[in-house]
């Protein structure tokens, strides 16, 4: 009998000492968010990509309120101003209570807003905060609004569809602009046969359907967007061109070379020939294997002329049309490389052998 009291009083001891660590408990509500402090509302900015490392802005925020000391989740929230955070793009997240972007890092999510480059645009920013993964203790701070105008590197494309690659245009080579908002295209493109000129839909995507461009029929370096002719060019690697304001375009046959002081044939004032390359379709490269002296310089030019050529002003493996002489590392086999595929960026390499 003594066993069995003694027992039970254990037992309810136990469970008092339960009860009590129950009491002992505090349970986690938000009775506040943060309160966003800088940017200020109606900050402005306008983003460059000479600066992209550079800070943009630091945003700065008061505690949100848990009636705990623990630590508070916190993400940017940023959105287009009047939608009520329906499209929300986060700018980043952190336990701090402030978070500092780049100009690169706002130029991100202002693109991923939707915003166009060089345009700009109202967009809506506050702070959400949350204890770990719990949603229901979530809570939002102020809403500021700020004007970012965005920028691109990317440069404006035209697709080339045609006989030389089955008239598909999302896989078709491309030609470039000078820059955002220019209509002067350029590339360099293997045609055969006919050909035309697609631009990109609103969703960034070349298809048919889009606003495209042939001949005018005349054959003379006209385009047309209504009752327009494929253009034609007869099989070869072409610097292409097209103005889609002006309505031109035109097409030059190029075969490419290497010269210079740094080649067994030397410059070709001397009167002797260019070392000739070969066009490579599966790279989509002009190559050749040639004996080079170190010291010396080369250059690239096409159909034996000076009209057309390519140096590397600033040696920086960038090609530059009538660009500075390149010089040659040391003596040797190279394989010389010249791409041209990609439209306004061309590069060489010179591999030893």
């Amino acid at each position: 009998m003594k066993n069995i009291l003694k027992t039970s009083a254990l037992a309810f001891l136990f469970l008092a000492s339960l009860s009590c660590e129950n009491d002992d408990q505090t349970i986690a509500t938000a009775k506040g968010g943060p309160e966003l402090l800088t940017p200020l509302d109606g900050s402005s900015y306008v983003l460059t990509p000479d600066n992209a490392q550079n800070e943009a802005t630091t945003l700065v925020w008061n505690h949100a309120d848990y009636d705990v000391q623990t630590e508070v989740n916190y993400e940017v929230q940023t959105a287009l101003s009047g939608t009520d955070f329906t499209t929300i793009v986060s700018a980043g997240t952190t336990t701090s209570r402030f978070m500092v972007l780049t100009v690169e890092q706002l130029n991100t999510v202002a693109l991923d807003l939707g915003i166009n480059p060089f345009q700009a645009t109202d967009v809506d920013v506050r702070i959400k905060s949350s204890l770990g993964s719990n949603t229901s203790l979530e809570a939002y701070s102020n809403t500021i609004k700020i004007t970012i105008t965005p920028y691109t590197t990317d440069l404006p494309k035209l697709a080339v569809p045609g006989n030389h690659q089955g008239w598909d245009p999302p896989t078709a080579p491309l030609l470039a602009s000078s820059g955002f908002g220019e209509t002067d295209f350029e590339g360099y493109i293997w045609l055969d046969g006919e050909f035309k000129f697609v631009e990109r839909n609103d969703a960034g995507v070349f298809e048919w359907g889009n606003t495209d461009y042939g001949d005018d029929g005349s054959f003379s370096g006209v385009l047309a967007e209504q009752n327009e002719s494929n253009a034609i060019a007869t099989a070869g690697y072409y610097r292409v061109k097209a103005n889609t304001t002006a309505l031109t375009y035109s097409t030059t046959l190029t075969n490419w070379a290497v010269t210079g002081s740094g080649t067994p044939n030397g410059w070709p004032d001397n009167g002797v020939v260019d070392h000739n390359m070969t066009y490579n379709q599966t790279t989509k490269k002009w190559e050749i294997i040639l004996a080079l002296s170190g010291g010396n310089e080369i250059k690239f030019r096409a159909n034996d002329d000076w009209a057309l050529n390519y140096g590397d002003t600033g040696a920086d493996g960038l090609l530059n049309e009538s660009g500075d002489n390149i010089a040659v590392p040391a003596s040797g086999t190279y394989l010389i490389e010249l791409d041209l595929s990609n439209p306004r960026a061309y590069t060489y390499t010179l591999t030893p052998q």
